[in-house]
């Protein structure tokens, strides 16, 4: 019971705007929303990147988290810090990219014969 006002008032540091993290996938990018609404911080779109690979830093482990960064070539075109379960989310954003990449693809082939 002692220790439930230290506990709110961490989940409330939380959830302050500009303290409070998500990333959202859509069917054009991916991105960084920080604070109480939601406002993007930062993204790539899904056709930026061709590998995502996974970077545990020290401290990660313990949490299941790590850096997820993605590679145009061999050039890093973004970031993503402490993400949770990264393995689960790393799979979401290749099969986003490489469904994007193949409908862009397509489009791109059916104007070509229009």
């Amino acid at each position: 019971l002692a220790s439930i006002p230290h506990a709110l008032a961490l989940y409330a540091y939380r959830i302050l705007p500009y303290v409070g993290t998500r990333y959202r996938i859509t069917n054009l990018r991916i991105l960084v929303e920080r604070g109480i609404l939601g406002e993007a911080d930062k993204s790539v779109e899904l056709d930026r990147f061709d590998r995502v690979e996974i970077e545990v830093q020290p401290g990660q482990e313990w949490f299941k988290a790590g850096d997820l960064v993605f590679y145009q070539g061999d050039t890093e075109t973004f970031r993503l810090e402490g993400v949770s379960r990264p393995e689960a989310f790393r799979e979401i954003c290749v099969k986003s990219n490489k469904s994007f990449v193949g409908v862009k693809e397509a489009l791109e082939r059916q104007a070509a014969m229009a």
